[in-house]
């Protein structure tokens, strides 16, 4: 992927990811404006704004850390075996730091 595209595609994956971080540390709504029939579901609605804002800070950083490769010159190339991490998968994970053989050996030590 040539440079200027991928910053361009990161920064606005950026803006997005930080507009949506802005929504879901919003403040909820309060007990008092809350029906008693939505009780139950407070806790499950914290639950998963909480995991979806956990999944945005991780995706955040991983773009951020992308602009810095670009930056350094670095981009497009596996952090792990130093090979090109293949265009198909830089235009569908522009934020992609591996190649696909160093991301599956990486998710299968977790």
């Amino acid at each position: 992927m040539e440079a200027t595209s991928a910053r361009q595609r990161l920064q606005k994956m950026l803006a997005d990811l930080d507009r949506s971080i802005g929504v879901l540390r919003g403040d909820p709504l309060s007990a008092n404006d809350r029906s008693p029939a939505d009780a139950g579901s407070d806790l499950s609605d914290a639950d998963r704004a909480q995991a979806m804002l956990a999944v945005a800070t991780t995706q955040r950083r991983a773009v951020l850390d992308a602009l810095k490769r670009l930056d350094e010159g670095t981009y497009g190339s596996c952090l792990d075996c130093a090979k090109p991490v293949p265009e198909g998968r830089l235009e569908a994970r522009p934020e992609a730091a591996r190649c696909v053989q160093c991301q599956g050996k990486r998710e299968r030590r977790r």
